[in-house]
């Protein structure tokens, strides 16, 4: 296992690095398209449609209106303000479960929330691309999940005992979620005090990274829902010791809408 995760990392990280930071415009587009595109494909399983034509059309649905998102730019905000009311709902489902099932079971249900899981996250990065420092916005972001997930996995392994949402995933922790929290802010002061950033922006910034890590953690917890739900481990077998591309990406599918959202009212750039 241990030998394929690092076969898999080898050409998988070179390949996403040159997707986020290289590519721009309508290329970057249909980079993070194809990517979400697959997701949707991983979610058709997760809504309950096991056939692959049925999944293929899904990804399709899911193409098309990626397709229009692009075509009418000023939708944006209205993307990025249903994220925000897509993840609270979506907070109250993860610590409803299971009794929060009966709002949801059904394909319908799903395959529309499979929507507002996957589209914002492609609006949010497209933003991000086309903002001031895109690329470095979308390192940033990035860097607060990872960071986040790192300080979890440590603090949990170390403290971990009370559970933070033991009916969807057991092997989570209060103790990692702070830990994950505490790291992210502690980054987050350490570029604010290296760019030499007033107190106040500081810690304004240091509020906005507590937030999309908590929603960061949201994600991961919907995703697990949903695989609980559904019987199933990995959403796919798409990246061998990996899972599938949904179960690297589902705190980025929280966060980055999220973090568009956030700049955006802070008046960094206009969607």
């Amino acid at each position: 296992m241990l030998k394929q995760r690092v076969l898999t990392a080898l050409w998988l990280l070179p390949l996403a690095l040159a997707g986020f930071f290289y590519l721009h415009g309508a290329a970057f587009a249909l980079f993070i398209g194809l990517v979400v595109c697959l997701g949707g494909w991983e979610w058709a399983r997760l809504a309950g449609l096991q056939g692959q034509p049925a999944r293929l059309a899904y990804s399709a649905l899911v193409a098309a209106w990626l397709l229009g998102l692009y075509q009418l730019p000023s939708l944006a905000p209205w993307v990025l303000w249903l994220a925000l009311a897509w993840w609270l709902w979506a907070t109250v489902l993860v610590l409803g479960y299971p009794r929060s099932q009966r709002l949801w079971a059904g394909r319908p249900g799903k395959c529309l929330m499979g929507l507002l899981i996957l589209l914002p996250a492609w609006q949010g990065l497209v933003l991000l691309k086309q903002w001031p420092q895109g690329n470095a916005l979308i390192l940033a972001v990035m860097l607060l999940v990872w960071g986040a997930d790192i300080g979890a996995y440590f603090a949990g392994k170390t403290f971990g005992k009370r559970k933070l949402a033991p009916r969807v995933s057991p092997g989570k922790s209060w103790e990692g979620a702070i830990g994950g929290l505490c790291t992210s802010l502690l980054l987050t002061l350490g570029f604010a005090l290296y760019q030499g950033w007033p107190w106040a922006a500081s810690l304004q910034a240091m509020l906005g990274a507590a937030l999309i890590v908590a929603f960061s953690i949201i994600g991961d917890l919907n995703e697990s829902m949903f695989k609980r739900q559904a019987g199933i481990k990995d959403s796919s077998n798409l990246l061998p010791g990996h899972g599938g591309v949904l179960d690297r990406i589902d705190s980025l599918t929280a966060a980055v809408p999220l973090f568009a959202l956030l700049l955006w009212l802070a008046g960094w750039a206009a969607p």
